[in-house]
C-alpha cells in the first residue's frame, strides 16, 4: 500500500545516556520469587515518563556589560553578534540559538535548535521571542519539544491457563501488531514472539515489572494500572459518557461558534465519538489522538484522546510534507523567481558536478518533484530504491541530503501521470525555497507562515546539515494544523493576512498525477496535497487534504466549506488508519455537513 507518512524508523534508536532518568536502579528491583503465580501478572502494566528537556525556560540576553550574555537553564555564555544576528552555542551540544534582532531594537526573533535526545534521534527548532525588559536586555520563553516516552502491557489469562500479551507505546507505536505469550520461566518473566525473546522480571513485594523494551538499555519498571490511571492507554481517563462541548477561545485566531451554529448535525458526530470511545481495545481499531472541525471559518468541534491535549504538539509525519508546497508559494507571493516550470538541477547549480548525470535530470522541474513524479531512483514503499527514506536519513556518507537526492540516479522520465511516493523528493522543494530566497528555512517559515497564522509553538526536525527536513516529521498543536486547511480554504488568507495566492491554492490543488490506492480507485495528487471523491447520499464531495503515517489528516471540503483535522497513532499500521479516510469520513463526517443519512460501511 502507499506510505503517507515517512520516517517511522527515524525515531526508532533511543539513546542510552538518558537511562537515569527514564527508570530507576535496576539493581533496585527484587529478582521474582519463583513460586509467584502467573496469575498475578494478568492486567494492565504502564510506564509513563517526561523525561525533558534540561534545557527550556527563561531566556534572557544581557548586553548591558562590555560584553552580550545569555542565560538559560543555569548557563551562562556569550553571544556572537554580526550585525542585526546574533547566535550563541551552549556546552557539550545541549543546545542553541539562531536569532536576529528586530530592526527597532524592540525583540530578538529566532529559533532554539535543541539537540538529538533521549526520545528524537534529530534535533529541532523551534520558535523564539525576546521582548525587551530594559533599554539593553531582552527576555522570553524557550520552549522546545518535550522528551516523552510510555509503554502499556496488556496480559490476558486464556481459558486453558496461556499468558498472552501486548506491548503498546503510544508515542511512536513501537511493538505494533504483536501479540506475545508469556510464561515464569526459573525465576523470569519471558515473553515470546516467533523466535525473539523479552525476558525480565517480576517483584511481587513492590508490584513491578521490569522489562528491558528499550534494545541495549537497562529495564525499565512497570506498575499496575486501572481504568483510571492508564491516561496513554484509553481514549479518556477516567471513561466517561461523551457530551459535546464548544471548544474555547484560546486566542490562537480560531473564531468558535456550535456545531448547531454551522449546520452541522450533531448525531453523527456523537456516533463517531462513540466509535472511538468505546473501541475494543484487543483490536484497538481507531487509536485517535484528537478531532477536530472547522466550518464556515469558525472551530466548532475539538476533541482529544490517549493524554494529547489542545497544547500538546503532536507528529504531522509526512501531512508536513504540504508545508513545503506552501513555502514554494509564500516565496512567490514576496517575489522569489521559482514556480512550477523552474528547472531544479539549474536552481542547484552550485552543487555540481552530479553523480549519475543524465539528461532527464536537466528537464526534472519544480513541479515534477511537488507532484512525485521526478523520475528519481526513489521509492519510499521499496526498501531496495537508493532513495528511500530510511535508507537515505540512515547513510553516513553524504550529511546534506538535497546533494544525496540530487546524485540519485534517474529511474525514469520525469513527469507524467503516475506518482511514485518519495519523501525526498518534497525535502529538495523545501531545498528550491531555499536556493532561490537565500535563507535558512526555520526562519523563513517563521516569518511568512507560522506569524500571519498566528502559530506560536511548533518544532521543525532538522536534518544533519541544519536545514529543516520537508519530507515529513515536524510537530504542531492540531488547532495550528487545522489552519493549514482553513488558510487553503479561504484562498490563501488567513484572518486578513494573505500568505499565498489563490491562484497558488488552485494550482496546488488539482490533480497533476494518480497514486496506487488499494481502498479506492480515484486516488489523485497535486502539490503535496492528496486528492479524493466521496460519494454520499447521491452526491459526489470531492476533498483534499494533507496526510501522514499512523493517521494524520487535514482534510478541505470545499463544497461543505469544512476543514476537518484527524491525528492519531497508529504508526506503520496502515490497516488502521488508513480506512480512517476512506470510511469514517464519508459515515460520519460529510453526512454531518450535508444533511444525509450515515451510510452503511
Amino acid at each position: 500500500m502507499v506510505v503517507i507518512g515517512g520516517g517511522d524508523d527515524v525515531k526508532s534508536a533511543l539513546r542510552t545516556w538518558w537511562l537515569p532518568l527514564l527508570a530507576t536502579c535496576s539493581a533496585l528491583a527484587a529478582k521474582p520469587d519463583g513460586g509467584t503465580s502467573a496469575e498475578a501478572l494478568v492486567g494492565l502494566w504502564g510506564f509513563e515518563q517526561l523525561i525533558g528537556p534540561l534545557v527550556a525556560g527563561e531566556l534572557t540576553v544581557d548586553a548591558r556589560g562590555s560584553e552580550w550574555r545569555a542565560r538559560i537553564a543555569g548557563y551562562d555564555v556569550g553571544l556572537k553578534r554580526q550585525g542585526e544576528r546574533l547566535e550563541f552555542a551552549l556546552p557539550a551540544s545541549a543546545g542553541e540559538l539562531r536569532a536576529r534582532l528586530t530592526a527597532d531594537g524592540k525583540a530578538i526573533i529566532g529559533q532554539w535548535i535543541q539537540p538529538a535526545n533521549a526520545v528524537y534521534n534529530n534535533r529541532y527548532s523551534s520558535p523564539v521571542v525576546l521582548a525587551k525588559v530594559t533599554p539593553k536586555a531582552w527576555r522570553g520563553q524557550v520552549v522546545p519539544l518535550a522528551e516523552r516516552i510510555s509503554f502499556y502491557v496488556s496480559i490476558q489469562l486464556a481459558a486453558d491457563g496461556s499468558l498472552t500479551a501486548s506491548i503498546r507505546n503510544p508515542e511512536f507505536n513501537w511493538f505494533r501488531g504483536r501479540t506475545y505469550s508469556v510464561k515464569l520461566e526459573n525465576g523470569a518473566v519471558v515473553f515470546t514472539q516467533d523466535q525473539q525473546q523479552i525476558r525480565g522480571s517480576y517483584d511481587e513485594q513492590s508490584g513491578v515489572l521490569t522489562l528491558p523494551l528499550l534494545g541495549g538499555s537497562p529495564p525499565i519498571q512497570l506498575t499496575k494500572r486501572t481504568e483510571e490511571e492508564a491516561i496513554g492507554f484509553y481514549p479518556r481517563v477516567p471513561p466517561s459518557p461523551y457530551v459535546y462541548q464548544p471548544p474555547l477561545s484560546a486566542e490562537d485566531g480560531w473564531p468558535i461558534a456550535s456545531l448547531h451554529e454551522v449546520g452541522l448535525d450533531a448525531k453523527p458526530i456523537a456516533e463517531l465519538m462513540e466509535k472511538i470511545l468505546g473501541a475494543n481495545l484487543d483490536e484497538d481499531p481507531i487509536p485517535m489522538h484528537s478531532l477536530l472541525i472547522a466550518r464556515h471559518g469558525k472551530l466548532v468541534f475539538e476533541e482529544y484522546f490517549r493524554g494529547y491535549s489542545r497544547e500538546r504538539p503532536h507528529d504531522m509525519r509526512s501531512a508536513g510534507k504540504t508545508w513545503a508546497t506552501v513555502l514554494v508559494g509564500a516565496a512567490r507571493q514576496r517575489g522569489a523567481k521559482i514556480g512550477p516550470p523552474t528547472a531544479v538541477y539549474s536552481l542547484f547549480a552550485r552543487y555540481k558536478p552530479f553523480a549519475h548525470w543524465d539528461e532527464r535530470k536537466g528537464k526534472l522541474t519544480l513541479r515534477d518533484l511537488m507532484t512525485m513524479t521526478s523520475g528519481l531512483a526513489c521509492d519510499d514503499n521499496d526498501s531496495n530504491s537508493p532513495g528511500e527514506e530510511n535508507r537515505m536519513q540512515s547513510q553516513t556518507e553524504q550529511p546534506d541530503w538535497y546533494k544525496y537526492t540530487l546524485d540519485l540516479p534517474m529511474a525514469g522520465e520525469p513527469g507524467g501521470n503516475r506518482a511514485i511516493y518519495c519523501s525526498a523528493d518534497t525535502n529538495l522543494v523545501g531545498g528550491a525555497v531555499r536556493e532561490a530566497t537565500g535563507r535558512w528555512l526555520p526562519e523563513i517559515f517563521y516569518e511568512w507562515i507560522a506569524q500571519p497564522l498566528n502559530i506560536r509553538h511548533y518544532h521543525l526536525n532538522l536534518t544533519p546539515t541544519g536545514e529543516a527536513y520537508m519530507g515529513g516529521g515536524a510537530y504542531f498543536r492540531p488547532r495550528d494544523l487545522l489552519k493549514l486547511g482553513q488558510l487553503y480554504l479561504n484562498g490563501g488568507v488567513w484572518n486578513g493576512r494573505r500568505v499565498v495566492s489563490k491562484e497558488w491554492v488552485e494550482q496546488s490543488t488539482r490533480r497533476y498525477s494518480d497514486m496506487p490506492d488499494p481502498m479506492t480507485k480515484e486516488h489523485q495528487y497535486g502539490f503535496a496535497w492528496h486528492i479524493y471523491h466521496y460519494d454520499v447520499g447521491g452526491r459526489r464531495y470531492t476533498a483534499y487534504f494533507a496526510a501522514g503515517n499512523g493517521g494524520q489528516l487535514v482534510l478541505v471540503f470545499p463544497e461543505l466549506d469544512m476543514v476537518v483535522n484527524y491525528n492519531g497513532g497508529a504508526y506503520g499500521e496502515g490497516r488502521k488508519f488508513y480506512p480512517w479516510q476512506v470510511e469514517l469520513v464519508p459515515r460520519y463526517i460529510v453526512p454531518a455537513a450535508a444533511g444525509q443519512p450515515k451510510t452503511a460501511l
